[in-house]
């Protein structure tokens, strides 16, 4: 399987308390899988008002597209969170939540944008990924 490189410069702070790497490299040969925005609205469209049952939602249903593409959290290369009225205390459990999907295992980089609304009323966070799968038998030939 293709092995992610994190790298974390000297000069740049350690981002792993806040869920993240400032840079992965990907192995030559790779697949792509790349997961479009998923919120935290349940399997029946509901969103819950507060800001960290959605994150969590979006989190579950983040692995449930990974999972159905053939990945796992540790093959994430590359996230994209949108948050809606970004604060420091919505950055902490973002970057909780990241440092835990992400385990022993180096985090993924990742860029937070703070937006103004999401697709949805009441949507507050959408988090899309792109992670690294091993090359197919045809890919690797």
């Amino acid at each position: 399987m293709p092995r992610l490189q994190a790298i974390n410069p000297i000069g740049l702070y350690d981002p792993s308390a806040n869920g993240y790497s400032h840079l992965m490299l990907a192995p030559a040969n790779a697949r792509w899988l790349f997961v479009a925005g998923q919120g935290g609205e349940d399997v029946n469209g509901t969103l819950s008002d507060d800001f960290a049952e959605q994150l969590q939602q979006c989190l579950d249903n983040l692995q449930r597209a990974l999972t159905a593409g053939g990945a796992r959290f540790a093959q994430i290369a590359k996230l994209t969170v949108l948050v809606v009225d970004h604060s420091e205390a919505r950055l902490a459990l973002i970057s909780e939540a990241l440092a835990s999907a992400a385990g022993a295992d180096m985090a993924p980089a990742c860029t937070l944008i703070p937006v103004p609304r999401l697709a949805l009323d009441g949507m507050l966070i959408e988090i899309d990924a792109t992670a690294c799968l091993p090359a197919s038998p045809e890919q690797a030939a």
